[in-house]
């Protein structure tokens, strides 16, 4: 019985303080809020899946390499939302704007994390574009605490988790790739 006590302590001092910071945050991002940010930033966050589902489009079309990085990103995004999905439903975290519905629970950010493992897909095969592929996924992040939507945790983790899982997925998938049978030269 003490070492659960124990064990529920440490994680008290643990997430005290990043409920702190995630609570000053908040109050920062909205108190910064204007009307004339609002269609933006919801452009922004409806339209970070879209843009997703059209460069995937586009890709498909583009050859071998738009090919190749389409399945990249699927196989990466698969292990993502199903980590997501599983935190989601095990930590049940109430939603900044009040919204405790726990299938649709705040942490962590689904949003950020397929943003960031995009971006991490794509600046494995383009790699001087990859502050650009950042800025979009720290804006699809951002636009969430924006709208109310995520603490910084939430987007924080959804961001590492992204990264993380995308590059373990593209690694096992590149790894798993039969070799090309070289041709015999006559």
């Amino acid at each position: 019985m003490n070492s659960v006590l124990t064990g529920l302590l440490l994680a008290s001092l643990l997430v005290s303080p990043i409920v702190s910071i995630d609570q000053a945050v908040r109050s920062r991002v909205q108190a910064s809020r204007t009307e004339a940010m609002e269609g933006p930033m919801q452009t922004i966050t409806h339209g970070s899946r879209k843009l997703l589902i059209a460069a995937a489009v586009v890709g498909l079309l583009a050859g071998p390499v738009g090919r190749a990085v389409v399945l990249e990103a699927v196989v990466a995004l698969i292990p993502v939302n199903l980590a997501v999905e599983g935190l989601k439903w095990t930590v049940g975290r109430t939603r900044p704007d009040g919204d405790a519905k726990r299938k649709n629970s705040s942490f962590p950010s689904s949003h950020a994390a397929n943003a960031w493992a995009a971006a991490a897909v794509l600046s494995r095969r383009w790699r001087r574009a990859w502050p650009i592929f950042a800025a979009l996924a720290a804006l699809v992040s951002f636009s969430r605490m924006f709208l109310d939507r995520h603490w910084l945790s939430d987007v924080s983790a959804g961001a590492l988790l992204g990264v993380g899982l995308a590059l373990l997925a593209v690694q096992f998938l590149r790894r798993a790739k039969p070799a090309k049978a070289s041709t015999p030269v006559t």
